[in-house]
């Protein structure tokens, strides 16, 4: 099974603009996790997807594999099927390709190896992973988006905590382990991946912004593998910090 990585890296962001240009100790953030994917060893390529020529030129500066893409792209499910059609073309095909997210420095090699081990079953079509809420304050943030599944598959994804918890405490369900949060590592099929970005949004995805639930909403199977690896996404400069601190101490 041939599997290329892809990281989708924008450089306009509301809340943090050139964030995968942002220094973490001595390079940037986007090289952090390029590097961390490249030295997994699990890949058969590793490129990074930009629509943005100070990304493509600082990538390579580092001699690392980048690749410009539109820039009509409203998220990077699209621009990995746009790198992977461009690499096919060149004669370079991929069974699984998996969707890397550009502002988780901190990316672990286990997630990467879980969320490919869901492919050695031919019927999958989509991977990605959960890790078990443990802290109130994450249940009720609607920036951390929940999961539900049953036999490793999703059954739904929402900015609300759910299971809803009728008859006990929100408490009591918290020390119970019934919460997962959703980390967002993708990985699909290569001939899946051409299907669903031609895909329509939906009711559900409008209303919660959440892309995988278009892919739910016309019948593909997501399946759901628990980590527990904590991954910490930069969203603000003062995410840089903390990540920042973590290195240092490491």
């Amino acid at each position: 099974m041939r599997s290329i990585a892809i990281i989708p890296a924008r450089y306009s962001s509301s809340r943090f603009p050139g964030k995968p240009l942002a220094i973490l100790k001595d390079k940037p953030m986007i090289m952090w996790v390029y590097n961390a994917v490249v030295e997994s060893g699990l890949f058969d390529k590793v490129v990074v997807a930009t629509d943005d020529n100070r990304i493509y030129d600082k990538v390579t500066a580092y001699n690392a594999n980048v690749m410009m893409t539109s820039s009509q792209h409203t998220c990077g499910t699209q621009r990995c099927e746009e790198v992977l059609c461009e690499l096919e073309k060149k004669g370079e095909n991929f069974d699984v390709v998996v969707n890397v997210q550009g502002d988780e420095p901190l990316i672990n090699t286990e997630q990467l190896k879980k969320v490919l081990s869901c492919f050695d079953n031919e019927s999958v079509d989509i991977a990605t992973l959960s890790k078990l809420i443990e802290n109130q304050s994450e249940l009720n943030d609607p920036n951390v988006v929940k999961v539900v599944f049953s036999n490793d598959n999703a059954l739904y994804f929402s900015r609300s905590a759910i299971p809803f918890t009728r008859d006990v405490s929100q408490e009591k369900a918290l020390k119970d382990g019934v919460f997962f949060k959703h980390i967002g590592i993708y990985a699909y099929r290569s001939s899946v991946l051409k299907k669903i970005v031609k895909l329509e949004k939906g009711k559900l995805e409008t209303l919660e912004s959440l892309e995988q639930l278009r892919w739910l909403e016309n019948g593909y199977r997501i399946k759901i593998k628990e980590t527990q690896f904590e991954t910490i996404g930069v969203d603000t400069p003062e995410d840089l910090n903390r990540v920042n601190e973590l290195i240092n101490k490491k």
